[in-house]
């Protein structure tokens, strides 16, 4: 089962045995794939163009044009509907936690300070380990909290090297 918002509305989908239903209702539209990211859907006698114009999987959702229209879709499974329904969804989940070196080495850049406000991807620190250079990158969004290592120093596997503000 899934659920979603469309024009304002709650929708839920469900792929049951006697086949999928939107709402509760037989899923009875026509679907004919027209090619690898368009489909020509005709559903209570109205014919619809759909392209989907980005899919991501990891964060369950479609952007996708309908007969012109831009629609912005994001799925909600059971689990994330349990997590939700406990406080915990995804958003609150996403905390960034405080950035530990993975191995041993010595660090040769610090591209960030306290105060600083990164970005998921962002350029942290630069660590050297066995004549390679590793660029860590902050896994979420936050804020620098505290520095505790500087260019020059050498760190151990785990030990903490930028802290988060909670």
């Amino acid at each position: 089962m899934y659920q979603t918002i469309l024009a304002n509305q709650p929708v839920t989908i469900d792929l049951t045995a006697a086949g999928p239903t939107l709402n509760g209702a037989p899923f009875d539209w026509d679907l004919v794939k027209l090619t690898e990211r368009t489909i020509h859907i005709l559903y209570q006698n109205r014919s619809y163009t759909a392209e989907i114009l980005e899919l991501n999987q990891a964060e369950k959702s479609v952007k996708l044009t309908i007969n012109g229209h831009i629609h912005q879709v994001q799925l909600k499974d059971r689990f994330d509907l349990l997590l939700e329904k406990m406080g915990m969804s995804s958003a609150a989940m996403a905390k960034v936690n405080d950035l530990k070196a993975p191995m041993p080495g010595l660090i040769v850049g610090v591209n960030v300070q306290p105060g600083d406000t990164v970005s998921k991807g962002d350029s942290l620190l630069i660590l050297e380990a066995m004549k390679m250079e590793n660029v860590l990158k902050a896994s979420g969004d936050g804020l620098i909290k505290s520095v505790r290592t500087a260019k020059g120093d050498r760190v151990e596997k785990g030990q903490v090297l930028i802290e988060f503000a909670s």
